[in-house]
């Protein structure tokens, strides 16, 4: 296999192992395991990879994908060898890397009511599904289990429908809007449909969106009448999905452990990778909150793999103040980024410790890309070329701000902030 030319490694794209992308810090290589799924073995093999051939930096993305960090021209194709001996090289083609995003929890959750993953496996293996859309396009397909996806900013959200059915939903700026449903048989060959007119659509110059999300009500629909979708009652909003600690699954329990910002270096990997051996199936999940779930465990085992994770820096208490921060990479490690946003982040949460106890969110992205969090927080800020952020609150990096504020200025309004009413009233400009 030929390495990708390093003039052709633009930024602004989704990398991937075969198409790595050039950031501050060097090469980085995406992967995309299917359902965020790894052997022990596989884990390992990563968590090597990237002291070899990278600065031994990780991150889990927004989506449970895996990336590489620190990776110099000389090194990749080494590692590019190593990964595609080991299967874990996405498709060659353009087009999204993985089209289909699940719930960590998917094919063990007792609350689920259809099987996530074989319905998503189902859309993967259709061919040429992903043929003409933008890289950045992909597909949540929630089982309606304890992990709710409404939330993470999919073209197309697939959900447990009333009396066996899948409701077809696209985000919109209050939640999400329905287009319809499906049969569970059918919703494979309704996926293809709508694809299929948005790509043709794009194609034939009919739009110019990169989004289903961005299309007009009226196009949604037509691509929804011609995948034969029913109507159908719309998607009600659930709980946000859990970040950190015990859940329920089929046979015992499962643990997700998370991680500061979703990064980590190499010894976290390896160690989920043995706690999966020694205390449950062989087998970790990457989760779309940016932590590691370990299933299979008993009762037993779980109070002994809680304090290893502790000790070794993984957050395993869902209401730790410090899963209502978001960031991203930032500056100097992303390129894009125009502040250092986990730095920034941190010295935000020194003066509001009442705020994110409360569990309201903050997310701090270096750039309007949002790669850290696509869906909206209590309040974002977003890094500007001049060393400031815009002012978003209840929203996301996409939406537009007329206040922009410096660093220490944000942290002087935020300080007497103890509630989320207080929250409102610190940037009244803002107000809607």
């Amino acid at each position: 296999m030929s390495p990708q030319p390093v003039s052709d490694r633009r930024r602004g794209w989704c990398p991937g192992v075969r198409r790595p992308m050039a950031t501050g810090d060097g090469l980085l290589v995406r992967l995309h395991p299917f359902a965020g799924r790894l052997t022990a073995d596989q884990a390992r093999l990563v968590a090597e990879a990237a002291r070899a051939h990278g600065n031994g930096h990780l991150d889990i993305t927004a989506r449970g994908n895996l990336q590489i960090r620190g990776v110099s021209d000389e090194t990749y194709p080494s590692l590019l060898a190593l990964l595609d001996r080991e299967g874990l090289v996405e498709p060659e083609g353009d087009g999204p890397n993985r089209l289909t995003v699940l719930s960590p929890l998917a094919g063990l959750d007792p609350l689920e009511r259809f099987d996530a993953a074989t319905l998503a496996q189902a859309i993967e293996s259709l061919d040429g599904v992903g043929g003409g859309l933008p890289a950045k396009f992909f597909i949540s397909v929630d089982g309606g289990g304890a992990m709710a996806l409404g939330d993470i900013g999919a073209d197309l959200h697939l959900a447990a429908g009333e009396t066996g059915t899948v409701a077809f939903d696209v985000p919109s700026s209050g939640g999400l809007r329905g287009i319809g449903t499906a049969g569970l048989a059918d919703a494979p060959g309704a996926v293809r449909t709508i694809l299929a007119g948005f790509a043709a659509m794009r194609r034939n110059g009919e739009t110019e969106a990169r989004r289903l999300r961005d299309l007009g009500l009226d196009v949604l629909e037509g691509l929804a009448a011609s995948a034969g979708l029913a109507a159908g009652s719309p998607t009600p909003r659930r709980e946000a999905a859990p970040r950190a600690g015990i859940l329920a699954a089929s046979g015992g329990k499962a643990v997700l452990l998370a991680l500061p910002f979703g990064r980590c270096g190499t010894g976290p990997l390896t160690q989920a990778a043995a706690w999966s051996e020694r205390f449950g199936t062989g087998e970790i999940r990457l989760s779309f909150t940016r932590g590691i779930l370990v299933p299979g465990l008993s009762d037993a085992v779980v109070p002994a793999l809680l304090e290893e994770a502790r000790a070794a820096g993984f957050i395993t208490d869902a209401g730790d103040p410090r899963l209502s921060l978001i960031a991203c990479p930032g500056r100097p490690d992303c390129a894009g980024a125009a502040t250092p946003a986990p730095a920034d982040a941190l010295r935000l949460a020194a003066a509001c410790p009442d705020l994110l106890a409360k569990g309201v969110t903050l997310h701090v992205s270096g750039c309007p890309k949002g790669c850290a969090h696509p869906g909206s927080a209590d309040l974002t800020l977003v890094g500007r070329p001049d060393g400031r952020y815009d002012i978003v609150p209840d929203g996301s990096p996409r939406d537009g701000s007329l206040l922009h504020l410096s660093l220490d200025e944000i942290m002087t309004r935020l300080m007497p902030a103890k509630t989320s009413a207080d929250l409102s009233g610190a940037f009244p400009e803002c107000a809607r």
